[in-house]
C-alpha cells in the first residue's frame, strides 16, 4: 500500500527548472533511496515533500491527504520528518536534550500548566524522558545520554539527529545524505540502525552518495537525472544498468 505518492513534482526557481515531472511511490515499510549526481534535484525533492519549498507544479498525496504546500510543522505533525545533509544538532547540550526537542512538537502544555497543574506537566516531562530514553535505547546510545553532543565522534553526533527526528514518532523519516562525512564502521552502524527502525515501523526515504552504502539498505532505488526521475529498480537492477552505471556509478568495477 503507497504510504506517500508524489504525481508530476516540478520546482522551479527563476528561469531553473530543479524538478521536473517527478513522479514516484513510496510503500509503506520499505526503504527507498533515491540517487543521482550532484544538482539532479534529490535535496530539492525532499525540501518540497518537507514543506521547506511549495512545489510549482504537482501534489504529494501522504497516508491518503494531500499534503502539497504545508509548511513544515504542519507535515511534521502529519507523520513526516527528516534530518538534513548537514549536521544540525546543538553542540552545547546533552544528547537526552537534543533528542527531547524533537518531541516539541507533540507536547501539549501551557504556562498555565506550568504554573497551575504543576504534577500534570511533571508527568509529561517523564514521560517525554522515557519516550527520548527508548529512542536512544534502539541506537545503543543510553550509555552516553548525559554527554554533550560536541564531545561525541562525528558518527554519533549523527545518530543523535536521525534519533530526535525519530522520537516524535514519524510514519515516514527522510534522510538527506545521512553517512556524508562517516568512516565506514560508522557507515555501517548507521545501516544496521536504519534497518532497526524499519522493523520498529517505520517507512525511510534515503538521499545518498555513498552507494556502498545505499545498496547495501534500499529496497528499491529511484535514480534522478537533471530534475527528472531517470529509472528506478532494485539495487541490484540499478547495480546491472549500464546506462546508470556510465551516467551515475562510473565503471561497473566501483560498484
Amino acid at each position: 500500500m503507497s504510504l506517500l505518492t508524489a504525481t508530476k513534482i516540478g520546482k522551479r526557481f527563476g528561469g531553473v527548472i530543479a524538478l521536473n515531472d517527478v513522479s514516484l511511490t513510496v510503500d509503506t515499510g520499505e526503504i527507498v533511496g533515491m540517487i543521482g549526481p550532484n544538482g539532479s534535484g534529490k535535496t530539492t525533492f525532499i525540501n518540497n515533500l518537507s514543506g521547506i519549498y511549495s512545489p510549482t507544479t504537482g501534489n504529494f498525496i501522504f497516508n491518503g491527504e494531500d499534503i502539497t504546500g504545508l509548511e513544515a510543522h504542519h507535515i511534521t505533525n502529519k507523520g513526516i520528518s527528516r534530518t538534513f545533509q548537514n549536521l544540525r544538532v546543538f553542540p552545547n547540550i546533552t544528547v537526552l536534550e537534543n533528542i527531547l526537542i524533537g518531541l516539541h512538537c507533540r507536547i501539549e502544555t501551557s504556562l498555565w500548566d506550568v504554573y497551575v497543574r504543576f504534577m500534570r506537566t511533571r508527568k509529561i516531562e517523564a514521560q517525554a524522558r522515557e519516550k527520548a530514553m527508548a529512542v536512544l535505547e534502539t541506537a545503543n546510545m543510553t550509555a552516553v545520554h548525559g554527554k554533550l553532543v560536541k564531545n561525541l565522534p562525528y558518527g554519533k553526533q549523527r545518530l543523535v539527529e536521525v534519533c530526535r527526528a525519530i522520537v516524535s514518532g514519524p510514519q515516514l523519516l527522510l534522510l538527506d545524505e545521512p553517512c556524508a562525512g562517516m568512516n565506514p564502521n560508522e557507515m555501517d552502524a548507521l545501516a544496521d540502525y536504519i534497518k532497526i527502525v524499519q522493523q520498529n515501523g517505520i517507512t525511510v526515504f534515503v538521499i545518498e552518495h555513498n552507494m556502498r552504502f545505499i545498496m547495501s539498505v534500499a529496497e528499491r532505488l529511484i535514480v534522478l537525472a537533471n530534475g527528472s526521475k531517470f529509472t528506478e529498480g532494485t539495487p541490484t537492477q540499478i547495480q546491472n544498468d549500464k546506462k546508470v552505471q556510465a551516467i551515475y556509478l562510473g565503471d561497473e568495477g566501483d560498484l
